[in-house]
């Protein structure tokens, strides 16, 4: 008892100092923010968003059992470093209007990765995986990031550039609908990790389908500047909120389940 309750008092300490953090990096930005700035207001409410999710995932940790710690654990870092990276990105739009690439790649370069092995996780929970599923899922994963940034970052023509990052994408749907990761979720998961397998695979179809749409708007249009930054960084926002927040969730749901249902027998 003792020993959870200073678990949960570390926690509570460290989302404190986040938030001092935060809260400094607000106070120390030169510009306002605008009521009227959409786009500066969605990442200020996708910053507390993410903030929240990292305090929950955190103290959740005390409720699940061992072999899933590894995986709230791990929902919590995404949200934390997507936290600290939106708060950067919100200075850097509200004081100059243009879009923060390079702060997003950083974010999404450590993220990413770090979602997709929350695959890896959930299946060595119940069972043996060969570190190839590993491996696979991390090239998909580079290979999509690379090819974005690339693109957006002007390194590279556009189109070519969607054209990589889409194949890392569609190299990473394989491995999870019907390479070896898929086959060891119907062969040896319990119902409930099937089912949030399945519901993350969909996030990584449906929700990250949002990404290239984001890409196709703010690069590929013709549409002003102006117009295309802000369609950019609404359509971003969106997705990481999605993305990053339920993916943790899915894997809090899971995990609960799992340990509740072991504490029964």
């Amino acid at each position: 008892m003792f020993k959870s309750l200073k678990n949960k008092i570390h926690t509570l300490s460290a989302a404190t100092l986040l938030l001092g953090l935060t809260a400094n990096n607000a106070a120390a930005s030169s510009s306002v923010l605008k009521p009227d700035d959409f786009v500066g207001i969605s990442f200020w409410l996708i910053s507390m968003a993410l903030i929240a999710s990292t305090v929950f995932f955190f103290l959740e940790r005390d409720r699940v059992s061992a072999k899933w710690k590894t995986s709230l654990t791990v929902s919590g870092l995404v949200t934390l470093v997507a936290a600290v990276h939106y708060f950067y990105m919100r200075d850097v739009w509200v004081a100059t209007g243009s879009t923060p690439t390079v702060f997003r790649y950083i974010d999404w370069l450590i993220t990413v990765p770090l979602l997709m092995i929350e695959f890896y996780l959930i299946l060595s929970a119940i069972t043996k995986v060969p570190v190839g599923v590993f491996w696979r899922l991390m090239i998909g994963t580079l290979v999509m990031l690379v090819g974005g940034y690339l693109g957006e970052a002007g390194y590279m023509a556009v189109w070519p550039a969607f054209i990589i990052g889409m194949l890392g994408w569609a190299y990473i749907l394989y491995e999870i609908f019907m390479g070896e990761a898929s086959r060891i979720n119907a062969q040896s998961a319990p119902p409930s990790v099937q089912s949030a397998f399945k519901t993350m695979r969909m996030i990584v179809t449906v929700g990250w389908a949002i990404y290239p749409v984001g890409y196709f708007f703010g690069y590929l249009t013709g549409s002003s500047p102006e117009t295309s930054a802000n369609a950019l960084n609404i359509i971003y926002n969106l997705a990481d909120v999605l993305n990053k927040i339920a993916f943790g969730l899915i894997i809090w749901t899971v995990a609960v389940s799992e340990t509740e249902a072991a504490n029964k027998k």
